[in-house]
């Protein structure tokens, strides 16, 4: 048996802090998993920043609301649940992604949590297990998973080279350059055709 395994923001809906950094007008909080690997470090400086502005959940969320899936992104995922299972594995947290579940037609996540102040301001975080996404897919191939892989950012990589078939998508160009053993891909219908193609050798 076999589960696909998909990042969330970069491949199914735009990257949250990037929408926030353009809304609040902060330039600096659109770093994200692209630009900085260590991602303890990156939501440690992010929140640091939240806290010099004044800016807590609720304006993060209210920003959040007016994101959509990036474009065939509900569908392409529609027909990738129709032949396979499909869990979605973010370093997002739950108040930040339940609302694009819901967009999304609500597949499964795992994703990490917020610590939240009574006057809204984030205080911490909580990560569901340490680093997350290859530490799940390793607990899946335990259960007697195979499992197929795609992502865009540095923390996505250990996940993808550690699955039965992997594949970088609209990642950046040094990412690529820096790991051309994994395929990339820049279209739906691409990605779409490489996990049916990886998918038939496992059934």
């Amino acid at each position: 048996m076999y589960l696909v395994c998909l990042d969330l923001e970069g491949v199914l809906v735009p990257e949250i802090w990037i929408e926030f950094s353009k809304a609040s007008g902060i330039p600096e909080l659109s770093r994200t998993t692209r630009d900085e690997p260590d991602y303890d470090k990156l939501m440690t400086w992010r929140l640091g920043v939240l806290r010099e502005h004044g800016l807590g959940l609720k304006e993060i969320q209210e920003v959040i609301s007016t994101i959509d899936p990036m474009p065939g992104a509900k569908e392409f995922l529609d027909e990738l649940r129709s032949f396979a299972q499909v869990v979605i594995i973010s370093d997002t947290f739950q108040q930040f992604a339940m609302p694009l579940m819901r967009k999304l037609g609500y597949p499964t996540i795992f994703c990490n949590s917020l610590e939240v102040g009574e006057d809204g301001a984030i205080t911490g975080y909580h990560m569901r297990v340490g680093n997350s996404k290859l530490t799940t897919v390793n607990c899946l191939h335990d259960m007697g998973f195979e499992t197929i892989a795609s992502g865009d950012s540095f923390n996505d990589l250990a996940m993808i080279k550690n699955s039965k078939a992997g594949f970088l998508f609209r990642s950046t160009e040094s990412i690529k350059a820096d790991h051309p053993e994994v395929p990339a891909y820049e279209d739906y219908d691409e990605l779409l055709a490489a996990i049916k193609e990886a998918a038939a050798t496992l059934e």
